[in-house]
């Protein structure tokens, strides 16, 4: 019962935290094409009210007219639309998912000792100083540097190196699952923490200015925009690393963090090309797709380089029943016995009777049978089973899997 209602918090909590992602990601992605997209207004009426911008656009059956006033309207309007629930839902969600399947099973999720072995109450404290540590250095790179004579590149540059460093310890410290994870909710952070201590307080003094008549000071603008277009650029990268997980053979290499690196590298020049396109169009010059094409290539030399080297067939040593004798016989006699002595001992210790991890029991030759598919997925396609290859699952006896699986997974 513990298990069936902790699926449900699974499922509620990654459910809630994709919707309110979407909405976030969305709303962002939706004011860097109009903060690029707009246009001086040269209507007489419109620059005497201090519009800086314009767009005319057309969606769902009707026209719309955005306006931009920089740095604000001479007067407050009646009524205020504020853009902040979508971060720090998404944010909570997120790190609700991350605390039930990653803080709460560190031991099993987070720490692979063959990486580096060290308890599950430490991998917890560890994780959580990477959210905390990352966001305070960024934070201060930003201030420090940010307006400083080509501020903009010296913070990108210094953030991009740091990001990589953390990448790298990352992977030395956790399983390269729980790495790849921890570097994108490390971003992530920074995303929600800049709009929770920037964007919306820089915002709200703004407001308090207008209202009480004062004169507005734009470093609040220039702040909040600053943080904006960070986030814009880490969104593409959190969400390959959000999507990681579900990839073995990205992770699970020697140099796992030099792939997180470039496919964060290529998810960032990728958004570039759009944030130029935007900003191409409106002044009517060529789109600079070079930046796409530059990410791409790199994609492109990550797939060949992770190509699979042709192996030689693997010699099976499959377990060896606990029984002698007549067992061992029939091992010899029926191909599927190797299989079961291969699951016996890699993979029932998690899906038996008495602990059916993620509902799949594998204790039997029915349950085997049943489960054939998600078994050849698992273990042999992406490698995720057993986790952080805990019990020591060899290529020879994943080769045995797959043969099986691919013979028609017979268990006579």
């Amino acid at each position: 019962m513990d298990m069936y209602l902790m699926d449900w918090v699974n499922l509620l909590l990654r459910w809630t935290h994709v919707i309110t992602a979407i909405a976030w990601i969305g709303a962002s992605f939706y004011f860097v094409f109009l903060d690029n997209s707009l246009e001086k207004p040269t209507a007489p009426d419109l620059v005497a009210k201090g519009v800086d911008g314009e767009l005319w656009a057309v969606h769902g059956g009707g026209f719309y007219h955005p306006q931009k006033y920089l740095v604000a309207p001479k007067s407050m309007p009646d009524h205020l639309h504020w853009f902040y629930w979508e971060s720090y839902a998404t944010w909570l969600s997120g790190f609700g998912l991350f605390t039930v399947l990653y803080l709460f099973n560190a031991g099993t999720f987070m720490v692979d000792k063959t990486v580096y072995d060290w308890p599950a109450q430490s991998a917890v404290i560890g994780a959580l100083a990477f959210l905390v540590v990352f966001w305070l250095i960024y934070d201060t790179i930003c201030r420090s540097l940010g307006r400083t004579k080509n501020g903009d590149m010296k913070v990108g540059l210094i953030v991009f190196g740091f990001v990589v460093f953390a990448s790298w310890l990352a992977c030395q410290l956790f399983a390269g699952r729980a790495a790849f994870l921890l570097v994108g909710a490390m971003m992530a952070t920074a995303m929600s923490a800049n709009v929770f201590f920037w964007i919306i307080p820089g915002q709200r003094k703004v407001v308090k200015q207008l209202k009480a008549g004062e004169p507005v000071d734009p470093i609040y603008g220039w702040r909040a925009k600053q943080r904006s277009v960070h986030n814009t650029y880490f969104t593409l990268p959190v969400l390959f690393a959000m999507l990681s997980n579900h990839y073995g053979f990205l992770y699970s290499g020697e140099h796992n963090w030099i792939v997180l690196v470039l496919m964060m590298m290529t998810g960032a020049l990728i958004r570039h090309s759009f944030v130029a396109r935007h900003k191409a169009l409106v002044h009517g010059k060529r789109v600079p797709w070079e930046h796409a094409f530059g990410g791409t290539a790199a994609m492109v030399a990550l797939i060949i380089w992770l190509v699979p080297a042709p192996q030689a067939e693997a010699p099976v040593e499959a377990a060896a029943p606990a029984a002698a004798g007549d067992a061992t016989a029939a091992v010899a006699q029926n191909p599927f016995a190797k299989v079961k002595a291969v699951v016996d001992q890699r993979c029932v210790m998690c899906h038996s009777a008495a602990m059916q991890s993620k509902g799949i029991r594998l204790d039997s030759t029915g349950e085997i049978k049943r489960h054939a598919q998600a078994l050849y997925q698992q273990a042999v396609v992406v490698k995720l089973m057993p986790l952080n290859n805990a019990t020591s699952m060899t290529p020879g006896e994943r080769d045995l899997l797959k043969k099986w699986y691919e013979d028609g997974a017979k268990t006579e």
